[in-house]
């Protein structure tokens, strides 16, 4: 997708061309009668046309001419006849059109004339006899000759095949159409074409169609409500483009149009909303106004767009002011108008009630690579040499169209030694028109807070969790949660899974930002976020007052070859030349080039001049001195791999919002009690030396305590207690030494997560654990529950909490007990060796659970006490291995079941029970899966097999097939199975060739057929039978195939994709049979198109039908399959989606999803 270039009014965008329209034909068929003809219609419709013996002069190079002619011409109407594949001309010339149409947007109008559009894609009949010429051809040339001629044969196979699957005109012998309605069709058709040039939205459309269907399905759909979209996203994201080609393939569809381009930047000048007013009327009415003023405007243009049918586009909206000066109220519309919106302002979209939103997305590798490679290479990848650097750009871009197209532009034609240097250059500081552009989101924030907030989270905490950032930042900038929301309104910033996401160029903008403010001395800027200018800063005492926040990471350094020389006496640091690096910071001439790195001191007086310090984060470094005169506004300590033993009693932490200590050397935080009233977040993860936490009376604004990987911690302070209002979340994960908890825990009224997850020498929790009734969240992972003990010592933690539960032996009655609080919405108790019967019998207290994870457990059924979870909504039983079978389980959302190797059987309390995502994965011996597939042996089900006819083969008891399970991923080999789902019945045989009694066959994928008319018989069912091969070389597991059904009449497409299918041996191939019911849903008289569209390495070699009357089906429905008696397709269903006027209907295993396929389905 192209960059977001402005035009200036809708009738810029057709760019002028010599020719509106270039025939491709061949002379001895059409010439003289169906191409004349055509030719002077166009001429008389005002359309410049290219027709050979017409426009080349005699004694020119014909083949140039006709390249160059091509070239020039906006659109080519190709008149397919019989002979025209016998002319190289036709085929060169059709090869060179669809060249231009991928590069340029060359519109193109198939004519079928007196042929079947599958004799030109399949090359058949006429087409298939000059092929053979030219393959005869060939054998008499020389080897290189032969070469080129394979390879323009293969090239124009291609582009029948094709132009064939574009659609377009099919005249043939229709005895109610004149030859001349044919041609006023086409007239018709070039004409919208034309019309709807995209050919100058933008240089190269790349991945266009992705992203502008489901506005144009909206745009088309004839619907009177919702008739404002609004197009949102990051600059340069592409909005522009979208709309543009929206508008441009649209606007002649409604009784009239205008694109109002770059509104914000001329609503800022003088007049600019008349100016605006004024170009909109005249587009509608096609008269000039005269408007004085803004309210005068707004009347004329309400009574412009009243009576007709209008599209609109308001290109760069950024304020509300300018959304009503310019159309005023949205019920202002008649009916059937189209009003769409660009923004990065999505806080327009609330005030305005607007309820669709397409927001569009950064593009993907491979798209961002194609579009990097046109505008660099002028072809869709790159040149071989230049594949690696071209990768890296691309990454550099994070799929942002603008920056491909820039970036792109700007190293056509260079040497690789030149691209070299430019993206030094570009990871050093970013390209200028790129962050020009960027910078307009970032210059619409109307807060210098916002602004300063926009600059923090660029260089310090990009991808960090959004809760941790506010409690850093809170003390900073007021209303730190607003300013986080004023960002994701402009698109400056996303918010996903809690994180802060920003786009790598908008985090490059921000940077630069901060680089302009000094440079070349980096201890002169207010942020230093890269370990590099952090080290030259403070190595050679370059500090200033100006730093507000610091990143430094010592082991970088280190590890970073670039600082790195040789000596005799090994590694030496140098620090050389001074050189540009990723956005400024540098490496300066080295006072210290002689030293190693150990005797390169770094001491804490460096920090004194920095009085502004708020944001520091200095990692595995030790800093000499005392910390007395530390800065004193510290808001955020980050220092990971702390070396000390314990925490300097001078260090200066009193303003401090977040201690961030992980992977540090403490053996103790602090010697004593110490306040430090602002601290929300303490961190001390992984500091395998902490053997004691510290008071936490000093620290009463404390919300989260993270003491994960404290493998030696022996003691938690009964100080928590004294938190009980404040504290929030505590992890205590992996604590291995940990024996017990201070009982003082249970007063945290508003703890909401408590991990004790891996804490395996834990020997009992505090016994009022059920008055924490604000937690939410309870993981106890990994805590054995052992045999129950004979003696008291060896009780373990769950002894405790289960006596409750289930009767025990005296001998363990006298252990306190406690129960989980009635507020938990989450428990995870996996890998805890716990058995059915070690439930209790009732769980109807915990009325909020809404997530169960009791994976890793010897569980063999259910227990009953889950049932009563009347608000579960996940449930996970990943490898329980010895779980056999899952009856009447209750309603769950998402149900986990991945390799539980002994389940045979999952069913569910009632239909409305059935979970929706269910995982299965390594479920080796599932076969029956309630509400999705079964499985059952022939021998079974001999009534439904007698039904469908399928008892003619006697010999089927005998064979052995494997399967395939695209839901388990699992394959097996046994008896032949017959697998049911929701109607269908679908059964895999060795076989070649479809059985003789089926009624229509057809070599190939597709068979069509009209449901015959009988008074005596009902047709309610049919059975397809594909014979299929699979290429072993290319096939992966998890490759489906789908079989689609068509009813033309109904508007009714069906698609089923198996959850099972067979795999033949060697190259054999395999028959597959699928049973369908309809009862009334078939009528005589119906169209149906059967075909089976396949993945790579699936071939169907032949279909075949069977039609079933209603006594059979009546026999199958009474059989003893209940799967056949609950469903048939698409009784009671909504569709899945729909395609135009049909409706999707979607059955089986869908894989990837209907969206993935729908480009496959025909």
């Amino acid at each position: 997708m192209g960059s977001e270039r402005r035009p200036q009014t809708s009738s810029s965008f057709v760019s002028p061309s010599i020719y509106h329209v270039f025939l491709s034909f061949r002379g001895e068929d059409t010439r003289k009668t169906f191409t004349d003809t055509l030719y002077a219609a166009l001429v008389g419709a005002g359309w410049r046309t290219f027709k050979d013996d017409n426009e080349i002069e005699r004694g020119e190079n014909i083949k140039t001419e006709l390249e160059n002619a091509i070239i020039n011409s906006r659109s080519s109407i190709i008149i397919l006849s019989k002979n025209y594949a016998t002319s190289t001309w036709c085929l060169d010339e059709l090869v060179k059109i669809l060249e231009h149409k991928k590069t340029k947007g060359h519109a193109i109008l198939p004519v079928f004339y007196h042929v079947d559009p599958s004799e030109v894609r399949d090359q058949k009949k006429s087409f298939a006899e000059a092929f053979t010429r030219y393959e005869r051809q060939i054998e008499a040339e020389s080897d290189e000759r032969k070469r080129e001629w394979m390879e323009k044969v293969q090239k124009w196979r291609a582009a029948l095949g094709e132009v064939a699957d574009l659609g377009g005109v099919l005249v043939n012998n229709q005895e109610d159409r004149k030859e001349s309605e044919f041609i006023e069709e086409i007239l018709q058709l070039i004409e919208d074409k034309l019309n709807r040039t995209i050919s100058s939205v933008a240089p190269y459309l790349v991945g266009i169609s992705s992203r502008v269907k489901n506005i144009i399905s909206w745009l088309q759909d004839g619907s009177h409500d919702d008739n404002v979209i609004a197009i949102c996203g990051m600059s340069g994201i592409g909005k522009t483009t979208v709309a543009k080609y929206v508008f441009t393939t649209n606007f002649r569809r409604f009784e009239g149009s205008s694109f109002l381009a770059n509104i914000q930047d001329i609503s800022q000048q003088p007049d600019g909303l008349i100016r605006l007013q004024k170009q909109l009327l005249y587009d509608l009415t096609g008269k000039k106004s005269k408007i004085q003023d803004t309210d005068e405007g707004i009347i004329k243009i309400r009574d412009a767009i009243c009576f007709k049918r209008v599209l609109v586009i308001l290109d760069d909206i950024d304020q509300q002011e300018q959304i009503h000066a310019i159309i005023g109220m949205k019920n202002w519309f008649c009916p059937g108008s189209k009003i769409i919106i660009t923004t990065k302002n999505s806080c327009l979209l609330k005030v305005q009630e607007i309820q669709k939103v397409h927001k569009v997305r950064e593009m993907g590798n491979d798209e961002s690579l194609e579009l990097f490679s046109w505008h660099s290479f002028g072809e869709d990848h790159p040149a071989d040499d230049y594949m690696e650097l071209s990768k890296r750009v691309v990454k550099h871009c994070g799929g942002l169209p603008l920056a491909l197209q820039v970036l792109g532009t700007s190293l056509r034609g260079k040497n690789i030694d030149v691209w070299k240097s430019a993206l030094d250059k570009l990871e050093a500081i970013p390209a200028s028109q790129v962050i020009k552009k960027l910078k307009f989101g970032y210059d619409s924030l109307k807060d210098d807070h916002d602004k300063n907030l926009f600059l923090d989270i660029a260089c310090f905490f990009t991808r960090k969790d959004k809760d941790y950032v506010i409690a850093v930042l809170d003390e900073s900038y007021i209303y730190t949660r607003v300013g986080i929301q004023n960002l994701t309104d402009r698109f400056l910033l996303m918010i996903e899974g809690n994180k802060l996401i920003m786009h790598q160029m908008l985090r490059d903008m921000g940077r630069e930002i901060v680089r302009q403010e000094s440079s070349k001395k980096p201890g002169r800027r207010t942020r230093l976020w890269h370990y590099k200018d952090s080290f030259n800063v403070l190595r050679e005492n370059m500090g200033s007052e100006t730093i507000e926040g610091l990143f430094f990471d010592m082991n970088m350094v280190k590890e970073d070859e670039s600082f790195m020389g040789s000596s005799s006496s090994g590694r030496k640091w140098l620090f050389t030349e001074v050189k540009s690096y990723r956005f400024g910071f540098s490496r300066h001439p080295n006072k210290f080039s002689s030293k190693t790195l150990n005797e390169v001191e770094l001491g804490t007086n460096l920090f004194t001049i920095m009085n502004k310090l708020r944001l520091l984060q200095i990692n595995y470094t030790h800093l000499n001195g005392a910390y007395k005169d530390f800065p004193k506004n510290l808001r955020w300590l980050y220092w990971r791999g702390f070396p000390l033993k314990c925490v300097p009693n001078d260090f200066p932490l009193e303003s401090l919002s977040v201690l961030d200590m992980r992977n540090s050397c403490l053996e103790r935080l602090w010697e004593g009690r110490r306040v430090l009233p602002l601290v929300k977040i303490l961190n001390l993860s992984h500091s395998h030396s902490l053997i004691r936490t510290p008071d936490f009376s000093g620290l009463p604004m404390l919300e989260k305590l993270v003491l994960k990987e404290c493998v030696n911690l022996i003691e938690v302070h009964e100080s928590i207690g004294t938190l009980e209002a404040r504290l929030i979340f505590l992890n205590i994960k992996n604590c291995k030494r940990l024996q017990k908890l201070p009982r003082e825990i249970c007063k945290l009224k508003v703890l909401k997560t408590f991990i004790i997850s891996g804490c395996s020498n834990l020997v009992e929790l505090p016994r009022d654990l059920w008055r924490m009734q604000s937690l939410e969240v309870f993981l106890a992972n990994e805590i054995p529950m052992s045999q129950l003990p004979s003696k008291r010592k060896q009780n373990p933690i769950w002894h405790a909490l289960i006596r409750s539960w289930v009767p025990y032996p005296k001998k363990v009655l006298d252990l306190p007990w406690v129960s989980l609080p009635k507020s938990l919405v989450k428990i995870s108790l996996s890998g805890c060796n716990l058995s059915e019967v070690d439930f209790p019998r009732d769980f109807s207290n915990l009325m909020s659970l809404q997530n169960l994870d009791l994976s890793k457990n010897p569980i063999s059924c259910l227990p009953d006490c889950i049932r009563t979870l009347s608000r579960l909504n996940k449930l996970e039983l990943a490898s329980c291995t010895m779980l056999k079978f899952l009856i009447d389980l209750p309603r769950v959302h998402d149900l986990g079941l991945g390799y539980c190797t002994s389940l045979e059987r999952v069913t569910f309390l009632s239909v409305g029970c059935r979970a929706k995502l269910h995982h299965l994965n390594g479920c080796k011996e599932l076969t029956d899966m309630e509400g999705s597939f079964k499985l059952e042996t022939m021998g079974g089900i001999e009534k439904t097999m007698k039904s469908l006819e399928l008892s003619m083969w006697d010999s089927v008891g005998s064979f052995e097939v494997k399967l395939h399970n695209n839901s388990t991923h699992t394959e097996s080999r046994g008896p032949v199975k017959v697998l049911f789902e929701r109607g269908m019945i679908s059964i895999y045989l060795p076989g070649s060739m479809v059985p003789d009694w089926f009624c229509y066959k057809s070599a190939g994928s597709t068979l069509s057929f009209t449901v015959p008319s009988s008074p005596d018989i009902k047709i309610q069912g049919i059975t397809v039978c594909s014979v299929y091969t699979i290429d072993w070389k290319v096939w992966i597991e998890g490759i489906q195939f789908y079989l689609i059904i068509h009813n033309e009449q109904k508007n009714v497409k069906l698609i089923y994709s198996p959850t099972c299918y067979g795999l033949p041996e060697a190259q054999n191939k395999m028959l597959w049979f699928t049973h369908w019911i309809f009862l009334s849903q078939l009528d005589a008289g119906d169209t149906l198109n059967v075909s089976v569209v396949t993945m790579d390495g699936f071939s169907i070699k032949e279909i075949g039908i069977h039609l079933m009357h209603g006594e059979q089906v009546d026999m199958v429905l009474n059989s003893n399959s209940q799967e056949m008696q609950r469903d048939y397709p698409y009784q009671g269903m909504m569709p899945a989606k729909r395609q135009g006027l049909v409706d999707l209907y979607c059955y089986g295993h869908m894989g990837p999803g209907l969206d993935y396929i729908l480009p496959y389905i025909p």
